[in-house]
């Protein structure tokens, strides 16, 4: 199980980022419409203006289920260890256990 603080900072990130989201596609839209090198720059200042927790490249995908950051499947929002207890129990519809 991961610590409670690190999954409460991921979900105020998560709302940073929803937050911004429309401000900074709209910023990224006029930088590729404008032509001129200075305006583009002004434009790059006003994009870092933002929080640095509010771009997505800060969000990190957790489990579902126990909040652990590494081997996590997207299709089930959940880690491998869990994954498979679940596939195991028969509690994932259409997942099916594999052996060789």
């Amino acid at each position: 199980m991961a610590r409670k603080g690190l999954i409460q900072r991921e979900k105020r990130r998560q709302k940073l980022e929803h937050k911004y989201h429309s401000i900074r596609q709209s910023l990224k839209n006029e930088i590729r419409k404008v032509t001129s090198l200075s305006d583009k720059w002004e434009i790059y200042r006003k994009l870092q203006s933002p929080p640095r927790n509010s771009a997505p490249t800060r969000l990190r995908r957790r489990c579902f289920a126990t909040g652990r950051p590494r081997a996590n499947y997207r299709d089930f929002g959940l880690s491998g260890h869990r994954l498979c207890e679940m596939v195991h129990t028969c509690l994932l519809p259409g997942a099916t256990r594999s052996s060789w």
